[in-house]
């Protein structure tokens, strides 16, 4: 197993080679306004992930991926030279939706900030369905507590052996 800083940094390098390869080398028109935006590599160093995204619609897109799947040996023979490893890593593109994720997830916070808007508006409108104060906090029911609290103590007598009686 390789040490995973080396990895980080195979990657890294895997990310540059192919971004400045597509940049320079690769004349296919089908090529759209690509962006390399992430490689990650396995351990043992033989597989490669490239994520990019596309600038466009899904053909865009769709002959973009065409355009890397066609290049991939040029790709993989430039990445395997410059990294210098006995295997050169095979190449695997992945088109990386972040876009679409990010706009997701914006729609997903408006509609709950739309949801909270509404259940403020109804607060704001809300009635009690009964009484403001829904526990009984009467004074007089309280001293009259008391008062009788006072009369039962008094009633109390003490026995000669120590007891109590009513």
């Amino acid at each position: 197993m390789s040490d995973p800083a080396k990895v980080r940094r195979h990657a890294e390098r895997v990310r540059e080679l192919v971004a400045s390869v597509v940049r320079s080398q690769i004349k296919d028109p089908r090529l759209g306004m690509i962006t390399i935006t992430d490689a990650r590599i396995t351990a043992d160093l033989r597989d490669a992930t490239v994520f990019y995204t596309v600038l466009g619609d899904s053909v865009a897109q769709a002959d973009t991926a065409a355009a890397l799947e066609s290049a991939k040996g040029l790709l993989r023979s430039t990445v395997g030279k410059a990294l210098g490893l006995r295997h050169s890593p095979t190449l695997t593109f992945v088109l990386d939706d972040v876009q679409d994720q990010v706009k997701h997830i914006d729609d997903l916070l408006a509609a709950a900030r739309n949801a909270d808007a509404e259940v403020q508006r109804l607060a704001a409108q809300a009635k009690y369905a009964g009484e403001a104060q829904p526990y009984r906090v009467d004074d007089e029911t309280d001293e009259a507590d008391e008062t009788d609290e006072a009369d039962e103590a008094s009633d109390v007598k003490e026995t000669p052996r120590g007891g109590e009686t009513r």
